[in-house]
């Protein structure tokens, strides 16, 4: 998760920037102004509230601006992150966003500070106000207006300063040399956050040795189910033992003991990886709620979704030639268990798919080809998807 407060005096450029971080780095834009203006348009509680303060000349309360980020936070639960764009104002709103955070196990990652020189601004913002016809885009209103910015922001900036969280940018330079810079910003913050993939498509399309290979390239860590339980029966523990009943009585394996699982080998290799790799988990909704849970509870969250599409004849080829290696699997004994495996995902496992597809957006990957050809697409997404 990539959550962001951006800075800067009027003028600065805080707009255009936003709009290019939204769309690139697909967060949540969050806008003290646009929600007021929304509650207001839409005649909601704090809406009303809201409007009969600025009716009187008043300014609005930190108690009806935390409310309404904190509702955009909720109803965004499946965002990649926030742009805080406005807010925190003050030395106060700084606390209260930190608490904020907490409450909805997050933090902020940087506060980008776009350092603009005070004559610029002021040019910036008369040429502006020949178009804008803006009545507070004048010089003498200008002016005020930076003043007020630079008392109040000033100890905002100490704040984060002091945090080590603080990211200056030099606004004074063309937009795409600001954009630059918060690319590489943001680059670097990314590298701190876990990144965290889902490999889909039916049996025999190559999810696990691709998923393997694309771990030991960038740094991930693979999380199949499959093999941990076969480690755990292989290794004679006590949940191996339990594994190897299950399987001899034909049940499935309880999601308690893949989750125990799972979350110990996420335990183990936290701090050393920059991310996680999921093939086989979750294969069904249920599921899917739990490594939600479990990507929340540290903070992070599904990064991108994958689908490696093989045509269905091609399918049963594969898992037909695969009977006669050492990567066979319990259903490749023969046609007809293969076809129920493949129909057990359709009608188990796609629902899965579909449900990420509307949080997350997926790609679908050509599973067609070599081994290298398929590795190289997939790849490609992935560094696509991580902005490598």
């Amino acid at each position: 998760m990539l959550n962001i407060a951006l800075f800067g005096p009027p003028g600065a450029g805080k707009g255009t920037q936003s709009e290019f971080i939204i769309k690139e780095y697909n967060l949540c834009y969050i806008s003290t102004g646009d929600l007021l203006r929304k509650e207001i348009a839409e005649g909601t509680r704090l809406g009303q509230e809201a409007e009969s303060i600025i009716a009187a000349g008043q300014l609005v309360s930190d108690e009806i601006i935390v409310q309404l980020i904190e509702k955009t936070i909720v109803t965004n639960p499946y965002s990649h992150g926030f742009l805080f764009d406005g807010f925190p104002r003050t030395y106060m709103q700084a606390y209260i966003l930190e608490g904020l955070m907490i409450q909805h196990n997050s933090s902020l990652n940087c506060l980008i500070n776009l350092d603009v020189d005070q004559d610029l601004t002021v040019r910036r913002l008369l040429e502006r106000g020949k178009s804008s016809g803006r009545s507070d885009d004048n010089e003498t209103v200008i002016k005020k207006r930076l003043q007020e910015y630079n008392e109040k922001t000033h100890p905002v900036l100490e704040f984060y300063r002091e945090k080590g969280i603080l990211r200056n940018v030099d606004g004074n330079k063309s937009i795409d040399d600001v954009t630059g810079q918060i690319k590489d910003i943001l680059k670097e913050e990314m590298k701190h956050s876990l990144y965290n993939v889902v490999l889909f498509g039916y049996p025999g399309s190559g999810r696990g040795s691709h998923g393997e290979a694309l771990a030991e390239k960038y740094g991930l860590e693979y999380i199949a189910t499959g093999p941990m339980l076969a480690e755990e029966i292989e290794k004679g523990s006590e949940i191996g033992k339990s594994i190897e009943s299950f399987y001899n009585s034909g049940e499935l394996v309880p999601d308690d003991v893949v989750v125990q699982l799972i979350e110990e080998k996420i335990e183990k290799s936290r701090g050393n990886v920059k991310g996680y790799i999921f093939k086989g988990f979750p294969r069904t909704l249920v599921q899917s709620y739990m490594l939600d849970g479990m990507l929340k509870k540290r903070d992070s969250k599904i990064s991108q979704i994958m689908e490696i599409e093989v045509p269905t004849l091609e399918l049963i080829n594969r898992l037909d030639k695969r009977r006669d290696t050492d990567k066979k699997k319990p259903y490749d004994s023969n046609t007809q268990k293969i076809l129920m495996r493949l129909r057990d995902y359709e009608e188990t496992t796609l629902p899965v798919l579909e449900k990420y597809k509307s949080l997350y957006g997926s790609v679908t990957i050509d599973g067609a080809g070599t081994f290298e050809e398929v590795f190289e697409r997939i790849a490609d997404e992935f560094k696509a998807g991580m902005n490598l």
